[in-house]
């Protein structure tokens, strides 16, 4: 449920930048979603459909790619991605930690029609 205050954000941020940008219509926003931010595309669709309602984002397609979450080995200095419950470095055996790849939650694209266009 934590995608409702979100998406109201996302939502408002979009509109401001269309009407910024002349725009009459959105047709498509596409996300970035960084996986262990744990936001679902279910329930962000689902907020992104109930909070357009009645502005220029109204029936615009959410687009949402998933960035997968990086661990890098203090020992080794490789990046990899979890498997399962381990952080351990796939090529030395070290315990990873986790970076900032997998944290993202941004629009990348506006995809807008201006009146005439």
């Amino acid at each position: 449920m934590h995608e409702a205050s979100v998406t109201e954000a996302l939502v408002a941020i979009a509109v401001e930048e269309a009407v910024s940008r002349g725009a009459s219509k959105v047709n498509k926003i596409s996300l970035v979603v960084g996986e262990t931010t744990g936001y679902m595309a279910e329930s962000l669709d689902f907020y992104f459909r109930a909070f357009t309602k009645g502005t220029i984002l109204e029936g615009a397609k959410l687009e949402v790619a998933y960035v997968k979450a990086k661990i890098k080995c203090p020992a080794c200095g490789l990046e990899f991605e979890r498997k399962m419950f381990s952080f351990d470095c796939p090529s030395c055996g070290a315990q990873g930690v986790m970076t900032k790849i997998g944290n993202e939650f941004y629009i990348d694209t506006i995809d807008i029609e201006r009146e005439g266009t």
